[in-house]
């Protein structure tokens, strides 16, 4: 609909507009008086709408532009007209020679007229192929151009965003030591280190119950825990010393008197001296180090010196902490035990061989070890419910019943609960039978 109108609102406002059609009149092209039709209802919209003066209108533009190459009021009369200026001789086309071949004589090479029949006429020019234009992924290579402008905007790319948090191999060779069949010296080599491992383990335990023990001399006793108690509850009499500060403070005012002028005058002088031998003093101090230069050089080459041993240690430590783990989140990275065999349990043989440690731990404590992921600890279970025992009246006679009720185990012992419940019911049961044969035992005596 909106394209039928802005086709009719276009020929009205052309009135000069040729058709290449001789049937097709301008005038026609242009509706005629609108009829009230009611368009609020769909059915009425393709019933009672002629659109067959839009349809001419668009199919006349159409053959305009295939043939012309546009519309011919839009084009200039030098490319309509020509000037007829009588017979003139017409130019000399050049002649095209026959060629002769191997069957004789043949005419000039004509273009074949299925080749005529199938040649493009439209003077429309082809669209431009989209496809052609499209490069793929062209939105992230995009991004990837923004990031890199903004980059190069704010200055170089910092070295730490293409360095590897760490330099330490993905999988790590155990030493010639933790083979099955290891030499002696080897193995003796894995073993020592192992030792090593386990000594400052036991010191590090000793280091800690150092911290915490305490002097048995220092120990509460019960004299002390007294005096503690008792303490604040015992007054003493002890002087006010706020009332002889005030006395002190009356007795200093009263003695400060006011300075003459002369006293004045004399400090004035006092100070002018103090400033005149603090100011020669400076310049001594400088006059006497112009004769020290060498030693102020030799001072700052030792300086520049402890500089440079401080950089290259620093250096040194930086290259080294590519090779250790960093502190990634709260807890700290422990380093996995030693996978070590002793000596009377190395077998020599693939098939008696006892298996150590596990390829999964040993793969996350790598990605641990190479900052790759944050050192955690397991998840802790929650706590096992405790039994607990309800008394009840019975419904007949009153008489106490015990019963025994209990929660659902987290742990997983939960599947002997159910067990451990007949079994304490049973020896209740049990109990009771008994303190109720003994009652009868005694009724009897009695």
């Amino acid at each position: 609909m909106a394209a039928a109108r802005r086709a009719k609102r276009v020929a009205r406002a052309q009135p000069g507009f040729m058709t290449l059609n001789a049937s097709i009149k301008p005038e026609d092209l242009v509706g005629g008086k609108r009829k009230r039709i009611n368009k609020n209802k769909k059915k009425n919209w393709n019933k009672h709408i002629d659109v067959n003066d839009v349809e001419d209108f668009l199919e006349d533009v159409r053959h305009q532009e295939r043939t012309t190459g546009g519309l011919i009021s839009e084009k200039t009369d030098e490319s309509l007209f020509f000037l007829d200026a009588g017979n003139q001789k017409a130019p000399t086309q050049p002649v095209v020679e026959p060629t002769e071949g191997k069957t004789g004589r043949r005419k000039a090479s004509r273009p074949l007229k299925v080749d005529l029949i199938l040649k493009n006429s439209s003077l429309v020019p082809v669209p431009k192929d989209v496809l052609a234009y499209q490069v793929p992924n062209a939105k992230k290579l995009r991004r990837a151009a923004q990031k890199a402008e903004q980059l190069a905007a704010i200055g170089k790319r910092p070295e730490k965003l293409s360095q590897k948090p760490s330099l330490l191999p993905a999988v790590e060779v155990i030493a010639p030591g933790g083979s099955y069949n290891p030499d002696f010296f080897s193995h003796q080599a894995l073993l020592l280190e192992a030792h090593e491992v386990e000594v400052k383990k036991d010191k590090e335990e000793q280091k800690i119950l150092r911290r915490l023990a305490y002097d048995k001399d220092d120990r509460a006793t019960e004299e002390t825990i007294f005096q503690e108690q008792v303490e604040g509850l015992v007054e003493e009499d002890e002087e006010d010393p706020d009332d002889v500060d005030d006395g002190c403070t009356l007795g200093i005012l009263n003695l400060v008197e006011k300075k003459t002028e002369k006293q004045r005058k004399r400090e004035r002088v006092m100070k002018v001296k103090e400033q005149r031998r603090q100011a020669s003093r400076h310049k001594t101090v400088q006059y006497q180090q112009l004769f020290q230069l060498r030693s102020i050089k030799m001072s700052l080459r030792q300086q520049e010196q402890r500089t440079k041993q401080k950089q290259i240690r620093r250096r040194a430590n930086q290259e080294a902490e590519k090779f250790m783990p960093r502190r990634l989140g709260k807890l700290k990275f422990k380093a996995q035990d030693l996978e070590v065999q002793l000596t009377n349990e190395l077998t020599g043989s693939l098939r008696t061989l006892k298996p150590e440690g596990s390829v999964l731990k040993d793969r996350f404590k790598s990605l641990q070890k190479r900052n790759l992921i944050e050192p955690r600890e397991r998840a802790k279970f929650k706590p096992r419910l405790k039994v607990k025992y309800v008394e009840k009246r019975g419904v007949s006679d009153g008489s106490p019943i015990c019963i025994l009720r209990t929660e659902r185990c987290s742990l997983p012992l939960a599947g002997q609960c159910d067990s451990i419940v007949l079994v304490v019911v049973v020896v209740l049961v049990v109990v009771v039978l008994v303190l109720a044969a003994v009652v009868v035992m005694r009724d009897r005596q009695e």
